[in-house]
């Protein structure tokens, strides 16, 4: 829209400035006091004046356009490095969040693994130490086991021989007793 406008606007301009120009030619339009531009001296009719000035204007105008556009470039610069500053930011700071997270996570990770450890210790030892305890009591219970089987045993062999004993003496006891002494004479 806006450059419809601005073409219809420049065309009108144009046409003016032509219409001007070759209206104001001729020897009864001429200037009647001419004047120096940088120690140029300027003759002619008004319409070549207004030439002159139409050519100044354009002039004026491309610099200004060159001024304009640099301006805006620059702006445009200016606002595409604060965008970049904020995105930069903005990422540092998910950055730093997502860094956070992570310590935090590896933080909770390497705290479980240390108390899965510990459990892992404490387990171990307490089946170290159930396992020692059966097996004090299994050695504690063998060795009573042992005991008390050599004791029924040196029991049995005390009684053994003492019945043996008893028997060899009655035995010797009766022969002495059944065999009349050739000594004595009855």
């Amino acid at each position: 829209m806006f450059v419809v406008v601005g073409v219809i606007i420049l065309i009108a301009a144009v046409v003016i400035g032509v219409a001007g120009i070759f209206n104001n030619l001729g020897s009864g339009h001429a200037l009647t006091n001419g004047f120096s531009v940088f120690g140029y001296h300027v003759t002619g009719s008004t319409g070549v004046l207004f030439l002159y000035g139409i050519i100044v204007g354009a002039a004026a105008l491309l610099g200004l356009g060159l001024l304009l556009a640099a301006a805006r470039r620059t702006s445009r610069r200016g606002r595409e490095a604060r965008r970049g500053l904020k995105d930069a930011r903005g990422q540092t700071q998910v950055n730093s969040q997502d860094r956070d997270r992570l310590g935090e996570t590896v933080s909770a990770h390497s705290e479980a693994a240390r108390a899965e450890t510990a459990r892992a210790d404490e387990t171990a030892r307490s089946e170290t130490a159930r396992a020692n305890e059966v097996a004090r009591s299994e050695t504690a219970r063998a060795t009573e086991h042992a005991r008390s089987e050599t004791a029924r045993a040196n029991e049995h062999a005390r009684s053994e021989t003492a019945r043996a004993g008893e028997t060899v003496r009655a035995h010797q006891g009766g022969l002495h007793r059944r065999e009349p002494d050739p000594n004595q004479g009855d």
